[in-house]
């Protein structure tokens, strides 16, 4: 397809949602690059937030980063776990970056005084992003977030529309994603749902030429085709898109159900059969794992919403892929640790008091931050592998200076304006106010120490990791922490930074100030969870050992 026009495909959602767009989305994106397609993905937020950044993770998620810095939707994770192409700040905009743009346009007067309206400047702004996205690209699968008839998605609907005339009628394709629910009572499935959904979007302008069905159980073909008849659809246009065991068997499904099929017929593209022995890799592993299971706590305080930590619970399965194993993860509420104590809360979460592993995501704010320091110093004092991560690396310096440097009241100035502040905010980030205010974002280097764990897991002296943090290991107190065993294993090239933290006599303890999750794959595991997970599973195998014994 060089030197061709990109082609779209926009998948707009409806009837309720959490159906799994972005994860759609992602598969048909894989599909597509299987077939030897240069393939990019982009989300679109009708919110007016203008990006996730401030949102609570209990409400949004987790906020995804970008090696440009971006904070963005979770879905852009989904993505880049798919297709392995990193996403940048272009993959993703909210309805709040595109007011912004066009108020400051019409502030510094590019509109000639003419009166700003959603219909043409909003329709425009969000058109001339599509295709910045979208430049150089074979595909562009755009998701439409929300679901139709939501009123912010209105303008983008509106703009997916007119995009159809701008680039010609033979470049772009829409798929309506719906819920077909079970009635138990009736003991039948319900199609009315999606012909109101199709009909609403139609209403707007817009026909989808496939519909992608979402079920508990396989559907009837009956019902297929009465769904094509009262929706204008064709019958092998109608996608059923039932519940699987791992997300990661949806490219396998949908292929099975002929979507990428349909998509390159619709769209006349002419490609090869697609190459999906990866994609049967990583499902044979998934689901039949040949190595036994691993139970790793993470200890955290966003776990009433599981999507909090989206990009680290995948990362630490694909570790899972890496190793041959099942990896349960128990969320473990740090107040609850705080009020119950450790030991009775990993028991009623992990159904021991010994993990194999315990981890300690990112976070911010002091809530929960005590039973986070307890359960660092319970891993560590067990000889359970531990992982830490951007605030998890925090934790565990100011418990190893509070248990083994004789700091006793070290602390974060994030927490408390009293105490003595091994985790600080450099005067440098101070004086930073263009990036997120005082926030570290998005790419930055590390050196790794020579005979280090992890110069030894990534089997590289320099590498490249992605940050979301503001504050950092206060370098008055490094010296003093040397001494005492922490070992400082990877800092940033100047050696001002500390990014990488280990304790060597302890079977597995190291933690990171940046977000390795964010760069993990299934077809490509981050090196630093494979090593955890390897860990774990080296524990879990010997104490099974010792029990048969």
């Amino acid at each position: 397809m060089n030197g061709r026009p990109t082609k779209f495909i926009f998948l707009t959602g409806g009837v309720v949602s959490s159906l799994g767009k972005g994860l759609s989305a992602a598969a048909i994106g894989a599909l597509l690059q299987a077939r030897g397609l240069k393939v990019t993905l982009l989300k679109l937020d009708p919110y007016i937030n203008v990006d996730p950044g401030t949102m609570s993770p209990t409400q949004h998620g987790e906020v995804f980063v970008t090696d440009d810095g971006a904070e963005t939707d979770l879905d852009l994770g989904h993505y880049e776990r798919f297709i392995g192409r990193p996403m940048s700040r272009k993959n993703n905009f909210t309805s709040g970056q595109v007011y912004e743009t066009v108020i400051a346009n019409e502030r510094r007067g590019d509109y000639l005084g003419g009166t700003v309206q959603v219909i043409p400047h909003i329709t425009d702004e969000i058109k001339r992003r599509i295709l910045l996205a979208a430049d150089g690209f074979d595909i562009c699968v755009v998701e439409v977030g929300g679901i139709v008839g939501d009123i912010e998605s209105l303008p983008f609907i509106e703009a997916i529309r007119q995009l159809r005339a701008d680039v010609g009628h033979s470049h772009v394709l829409y798929i309506h994603l719906t819920l077909v629910p079970y009635i138990a009572a009736a003991d039948e499935f319900k199609t009315k749902p999606t012909q109101h959904s199709v009909k609403e979007l139609t209403g707007f302008g817009i026909l989808p030429s496939i519909i992608i069905c979402r079920s508990e159980n396989l559907l009837d073909p009956k019902l297929k085709k009465k769904i094509s008849l009262f929706c204008d659809v064709r019958e092998d246009c109608v996608i059923n898109a039932y519940d699987v065991r791992s997300i990661y068997e949806l490219p396998l499904l949908l292929h099975k159900e002929g979507l990428d099929d349909r998509v390159c017929e619709l769209l006349n593209i002419w490609t090869g059969a697609p190459n999906l022995s990866d994609w049967e890799h990583i499902l044979r592993t998934t689901t039949s794992p040949q190595r036994g299971n691993v139970t790793i706590a993470m200890v955290g305080k966003y776990v009433d919403l599981k999507e909090s930590y989206k990009s680290l619970s995948e990362a630490i399965h694909h570790a899972g892929i890496a190793n041959d194993c099942r990896v349960m993860i128990a969320y473990v509420d740090s107040e609850a640790i705080e009020r119950e104590g450790i030991e009775g809360v990993l028991s009623r979460a992990c159904g021991t008091k010994t993990p194999d592993g315990i981890l300690i995501p990112g976070g911010f704010g002091v809530r929960g931050t005590e039973g986070k320091i307890e359960a660092v110093r319970y891993a560590r004092e067990k000889g359970i592998p531990f992982f830490g991560i951007c605030l998890g690396l925090q934790m565990a310096t100011i418990e190893f200076a509070r248990s083994q440097a004789g700091i006793i009241d070290a602390t974060s100035r994030e927490f408390s304006d009293q105490g003595t502040f091994v985790i600080d905010m450099m005067e440098e980030q101070k004086r930073t106010r263009d990036m997120g205010g005082t926030m570290r974002l998005g790419s930055y280097p590390c050196a790794l120490a020579a005979g280090s764990r992890a110069r030894s897991l990534y089997e590289a002296e320099m590498i490249n990791e992605r940050h979301r943090h503001r504050f950092e290991v206060n370098n008055d107190f490094r010296e003093k922490l040397s001494k005492a065993g922490l070992l400082f294993s990877g800092l940033s090239p100047d050696g001002f930074l500390v990014e990488i933290i280990e304790i060597k006599d302890h079977p597995w303890f190291l933690a990171v100030q940046y977000h390795p999750e964010f760069k993990s794959s299934p077809r490509a595991p981050h090196p630093l969870f494979t090593g955890f997970v390897a860990a774990a599973l080296a524990q879990s195998v010997e104490r099974r050992e010792k029990k048969d014994r």
